[in-house]
C-alpha cells in the first residue's frame, strides 16, 4: 500500500534575495488532513517560504511540490490546487460578503449559477449567512476576516494559505477565526499558516515546524516539542513585585540556566532538572524567605519557552528584518 502523497514536500529548497539567503535549502514534508503552523522569528524566511508555495517567488534551487505537483514546472497546476489569504482582510466594503465572494467565484471561472451556489456554500460555512446581504463596512473585525478567509475558499483549494491570518484580531475574534479553519480542515480542507501567537499553534496545529535562518531546526506536534523543549519550569508568582527579585535569587542555584522575570505577570520561571526534587528544594528554599507567594509550580515548558530555547530569540524579535 503506497503511503499518501505529501499536501506540501520541500527538498533542500533556497531562495536568495542578492547576497541575502532567505531559504537555505529547507526539508519539510507536510502530510495531508491537518492544520501545519510554520514558526520562526522575523526573517527566518516564513513569509519567503509561503510566497514560494504559493509561486508567488520561484525558488533559487531545490525542488517544492505540492500534492505532488512541482511548484517550478507546472506553477498553473499548483495555483489551481491553493488559496491565500494574507495578514489582512482584502475585502470591498462597499458591497456585500456575499458579492464579494460572488465577484472572487467568478474571477476564478464559475458561471453565474456556480458563483452564485458557491458563494452561498462558503458564506454557510463560516458562519456568515445571516449577515451574507450586509454591507462589508458594517462587519467586526473578525467577520471581515472570515469573508477573506471565505474568498480563498470560493476556488475549493486543496490547499489553504494562512499567513499570520488573525493578525490585529481580538480574543474573541481569534477563537472565532480558528472554530472557522478546524471547520475548514474537518471537511478536507489541508491548512499551512504562518503565525507569531504561539498559543495560536498549540491550539491549531497538528504538527508545528520551526525555521531559522532559512532552515528547519525543530519539527513535531506541540507536544512532541514541548518534549524536546528539554526541562520542566518551576514557576512562582509572586504576591508583591519588589519580591521578584529575591524569588529569582531563590530559583537560580535550582534552575539549569538564570530565572525569567515577568513584572508584568508578577512570575519567575527557571527551567530546572530534577522535577519534583527540584521543586522540593524550592519550597524549602522559600520557607527560610520572609516572601508571601500567590502559588508555586512545577509545569511542562510552553512553546514560547521551547521557541525561545531553540532559536535564541522570542518570536517577535524587534531587531530581525521580517523575509
Amino acid at each position: 500500500m503506497t503511503s499518501p502523497t505529501p499536501i506540501v514536500e520541500a527538498q533542500g529548497l533556497t531562495k536568495r534575495f542578492g547576497k541575502v539567503e532567505a531559504l537555505a535549502g529547507l526539508d519539510l514534508v507536510a502530510d495531508s488532513g491537518q492544520v501545519v503552523a510554520v514558526l520562526g522569528p522575523n526573517g527566518a524566511g516564513k513569509t519567503t517560504f509561503v510566497r514560494t508555495i504559493a509561486t508567488l517567488l520561484r525558488p533559487t534551487s531545490g525542488t517544492l511540490r505540492v500534492n505532488g505537483v512541482d511548484v517550478t514546472r507546472h506553477p498553473d497546476q499548483v495555483r489551481r490546487m491553493i488559496g491565500l489569504a494574507g495578514q489582512y482582510a482584502a475585502v470591498e466594503e462597499a458591497m456585500t460578503g456575499r458579492e464579494n465572494l460572488h465577484m472572487i467565484a467568478r474571477l476564478f471561472g464559475h458561471d453565474r449559477a456556480t458563483a452564485e451556489r458557491s458563494a452561498g456554500a462558503v458564506l454557510e460555512q463560516l458562519g456568515l449567512a445571516d449577515a451574507a446581504d450586509r454591507l462589508v463596512r458594517t462587519y467586526s473585525g473578525g467577520m471581515r476576516r472570515k469573508v477573506d478567509l471565505g474568498a480563498s475558499l470560493v476556488g475549493s483549494p486543496r490547499l489553504l494559505l494562512l499567513d499570520e491570518p488573525t493578525t490585529g484580531l481580538d480574543p474573541r475574534s481569534r477563537i472565532e477565526l480558528w472554530d472557522a479553519i478546524k471547520a475548514l480542515v474537518a471537511r478536507g480542507t489541508d491548512v499551512l499558516l504562518t503565525t507569531q501567537y504561539l498559543d495560536e499553534a498549540d491550539h491549531l496545529a497538528q504538527q508545528i515546524v520551526i525555521i531559522d535562518h532559512g532552515r528547519v531546526i525543530a519539527e513535531g506536534t506541540p507536544d512532541e516539542l514541548k518534549t524536546k523543549g528539554g526541562r520542566d519550569v518551576i514557576e512562582i508568582h509572586a504576591h508583591d513585585a519588589t519580591d521578584l527579585p529575591v524569588l529569582a535569587g531563590v530559583l537560580a542555584p535550582l534552575g539549569a540556566e538564570a530565572p525569567r522575570i515577568d513584572e508584568g505577570t508578577r512570575r519567575v520561571t527557571v527551567p530546572a532538572d530534577g522535577g519534583t526534587a527540584a521543586m522540593r528544594e524550592a519550597v524549602r528554599a522559600l520557607d527560610s524567605t520572609d516572601v508571601t507567594v500567590e502559588d508555586i509550580a512545577l509545569r511542562r515548558p510552553t512553546l514560547d519557552e521551547v521557541f525561545l530555547t531553540l532559536t535564541g530569540a522570542p518570536i517577535d524579535d524587534p531587531s530581525a528584518t521580517d523575509n
